[in-house]
C-alpha cells in the first residue's frame, strides 16, 4: 500500500534518530517517495548526507539555502505529502506541534500538512510521563494526529521504562495498514445525520437540545478518509468539514431531516443516524414573535416528531447497513437493545450521560456498540475521532 505514496519523514534531535535511517530505507524499499525534514538539533545525531543518500533527495532543514537563498516551501511540502511521519518526536517538538510554535522547518511543515500525521515519541521515561508531555500528546490526538505509542525498554539513560521509539518495521506496518484502510470504503455511499434539530415556536424561539454535532462530523471525516462518498444531513451546528468527499445538507427541523434522509437513503450503502433529533415539536408555531407584555404565558401543545431511524428501517434493503444511536440516562442497555430490534437496525451505539467524558458538547465519548448478530462491544473513553474509527471498523465487520 505504500508504493507511490509521498511521505514526509520528520526527524528531531534525539538519540533514536539513528533508527530513522533504517525507517527511511524500509519506506523506500516499500516503494514510497520520501522527503526528509530535519530539525537543526537532529543533525547533531545523524548527518543529512546519510539520509540524502538513502532517500535520493536533498534533506530539508532550514527555511532557505544560505549560499543561494533558495526558499524551501513548507506549504508545498505539506500539500505534496500523502502522510507525514515524525520519528523520533522529542518532547520539545511535540510541545511545539501541540502549541503551534513554528520556529523551524519541521513544525511549519506540520502546520501546513493536509495529510494525516503520525507521531512516534522517543524520550526518557520521566519526560514521557511528565504531565506536560501527556497533555501535549493528548492535544495532538485531539487535532486528529496518530500517536505511535513508544515501547518499554532500556533507554539512553540506561534506565528501563516507556519511551523507546517504536521499531521501524512496526511503523511501516502501521502506515501500510492506514493506507489499506483508506480504501476500505471506496465506492460506498454513506449517509450520516448530525447535530440537533430545532423545532420552531416562533421566529426567534425553538425547542432543541445541546448536541454539538461533533460525533456525527467525526464519523463523516473517518468514512471519507476510508474512501467513501459521504453526505451529512446536519442540524444547526458551528462545525465544518475538511474532506472534499463530504457533502453537507443543512436542515433545521426533524421533518426536514426526515425528508432529506428519505430522499438519499435508497441510494446509500450505509446510514448512520447520529443526530439528536427532537422527539417533540410544537403543534403550532407563530409567524410573529410571541410577546410577553400584556399576555399570559403561552401554553405550547407538543406533537411527536417522526422517528427517522425507524422510518429508514422500514425502507431498508438487505444489503444496506443502518446504524442508530442511543443517548440514555437510565436502563441504558435495555433501552438500546429495544431500539436495535424495534427500528430494524443492524447496529446501535449506546452512550450514557452518566459516564464521564460522554454526551453533548465534549471532545470525547464513551460508547458500547450492540449489533443485530448479538455482539456487545464496550469501549473506554476516547476522542470522538477514535470513537468514529471504532464505529466504522464495526460497520465494516458487518
Amino acid at each position: 500500500m505504500l508504493k507511490g505514496k509521498h511521505i514526509v519523514l520528520g526527524i528531531t534531535g534525539g538519540i533514536a534518530a539513528y533508527k530513522s535511517a533504517y525507517l527511511l530505507r524500509l519506506l523506500i524499499k516499500a516503494g514510497a517517495e520520501v522527503q526528509v525534514v530535519m530539525t537543526p538539533a537532529a543533525k547533531e545525531f545523524i548527518t543529512p548526507v546519510t539520509l540524502s543518500a538513502l532517500s535520493g533527495k536533498p534533506v530539508v532543514s532550514e527555511f532557505f539555502t544560505a549560499n543561494t537563498g533558495e526558499w524551501h516551501s513548507h506549504v508545498d511540502l505539506g500539500l505534496w505529502a500523502d502522510a507525514m511521519v515524525i520519528a523520533p518526536a522529542t518532547a520539545s517538538t511535540i510541545g511545539k506541534m501541540a502549541n503551534g510554535v513554528a520556529d523551524n522547518m519541521l513544525v511549519t511543515t506540520y502546520l501546513s500538512a493536509k495529510a494525516p500525521v503520525f507521531v512516534a515519541p522517543a524520550m526518557d521515561l520521566d519526560m514521557m510521563a511528565h504531565p506536560s508531555t501527556c497533555r501535549n500528546l493528548q492535544l495532538l490526538k485531539s487535532y486528529g494526529n496518530h500517536i505511535i505509542e513508544p515501547a518499554t525498554g532500556e533507554l539512553a539513560s540506561h534506565l528501563v521504562g516507556k519511551g523507546r521509539m517504536e521499531e521501524p518495521e512496526n511503523i511501516v506496518k502501521i502506515l501500510d495498514a492506514f493506507f489499506e484502510k483508506s480504501q476500505s470504503l471506496a465506492g460506498k455511499r454513506v449517509l450520516i445525520t448530525a447535530g440537533p434539530t430545532y423545532e420552531k415556536i416562533d421566529p426567534v424561539r425553538f425547542i432543541g437540545n445541546y448536541s454539538s454535532g461533533k460525533m456525527g462530523y467525526a464519523i463523516a471525516e473517518e468514512a471519507a478518509s476510508r474512501g467513501a462518498e459521504v453526505t451529512v444531513v446536519s442540524g444547526p451546528v458551528s462545525l465544518s468539514v475538511s474532506n472534499p468527499a463530504i457533502k453537507v445538507v443543512k436542515i433545521e427541523s426533524a421533518k426536514q431531516m426526515l425528508d432529506a434522509c428519505a430522499e438519499r437513503f435508497p441510494s446509500s450503502d450505509i446510514a448512520v443516524m447520529c443526530a439528536a433529533v427532537a422527539d417533540y415539536a410544537p403543534a403550532h408555531s407563530s409567524d410573529k414573535k410571541i410577546k410577553r407584555e400584556g399576555h399570559d404565558a403561552p401554553v405550547i401543545e407538543l406533537v411527536k416528531n417522526p422517528d427517522i431511524a425507524k422510518t429508514l428501517g422500514g425502507m431498508k434493503r438487505k444489503e444496506q447497513v443502518l446504524v442508530g444511536f442511543a443517548l440514555e440516562t437510565d436502563n441504558e442497555e435495555v433501552n438500546a437493545q429495544g431500539k436495535l430490534s424495534s427500528k430494524r437496525l443492524d447496529m446501535i451505539v449506546l452512550n450514557s450521560l452518566r459516564d464521564a467524558g460522554a454526551g453533548f458538547g465534549t471532545d470525547t465519548n464513551k460508547v458500547t456498540i450492540y449489533t443485530a448478530d448479538g455482539r456487545r462491544l464496550p469501549f473506554d473513553v476516547k476522542s470522538k475521532a477514535e470513537v468514529a474509527s471504532d464505529i466504522l471498523d464495526t460497520i465494516e465487520s458487518l
